[in-house]
């Protein structure tokens, strides 16, 4: 005797890392509704190694099992006429330890493009650096081809698919740039800026999401 066939099983969950209480807090109070599936948002805490550690230990609990992965939170802009608020979707990350593929770029391109109006939305290689850079360092940088840089994403892109292969995205929004230089982050207008931006790109994030149940062309 044959059976109806029920709908379709619950999606993977999606996992959003970030490294600041500042950008958990941005991303937490954010949260709204559209996730097409579970949703957990870490702070890993700051570099390379501690983004390694958290998210490994993410990924080993069941409900992170094949979970996609977003590296989100801030970044300093490398490229002449960035702005804080601007958003950075990577086509890659890298750093020493290599170079991870992002999936569905133009899919979230559009999206922040729909959540985060009026937001210049910069796409390119999002390099790593184990410290804050300043001054020549980003020009210097900035030659390599990359557009902007971050202590965290690049380490979180590959532990995520060194635990198997899975969708994986990295989002920043600049919150210093060359023109732009922060002391410390919330203390000035950019930082603030880069605040609110961060807390608006859930959306987005729930969009590119949904868009991995789609079938491949």
């Amino acid at each position: 005797m044959g059976h109806t066939q029920g709908p379709p099983g619950p999606v993977n969950p999606l996992l959003i890392a970030c490294a600041l209480s500042i950008e958990h807090l941005a991303l937490r109070s954010g949260r709204a509704g559209g996730a097409s599936g579970p949703v957990t948002v870490i702070r890993t805490g700051m570099g390379r190694k501690a983004a390694e550690a958290a998210v490994g230990r993410a990924l080993g609990l069941e409900r992170g099992a094949g979970a996609a992965v977003i590296a989100s939170g801030f970044c300093a802009g490398l490229a002449p006429g960035m702005h804080p608020g601007d958003l950075v979707v990577a086509e890659e990350t890298r750093d020493a330890g290599g170079r991870s593929v992002c999936t569905g770029t133009e899919v979230l391109v559009d999206a922040l493009a729909r959540t985060v109006p009026g937001r210049t939305v910069h796409t390119g290689p999002l390099t790593g650096s184990d410290h804050v850079v300043r001054g020549p360092e980003r020009a210097e940088l900035r030659a390599t081809g990359a557009i902007a840089v971050d202590m965290e994403s690049a380490a979180t892109l590959r532990t995520a698919l060194r635990a198997g292969p899975r969708p994986v995205a990295a989002v920043r929004v600049v919150v210093d740039a060359p023109e732009y230089e922060l002391v410390r982050i919330g203390t000035v207008r950019g930082g603030i800026s880069a605040f609110r931006v961060l807390r608006a790109v859930l959306p987005a994030f729930y969009e590119w999401h949904r868009s991995l149940l789609l079938p491949r062309r």
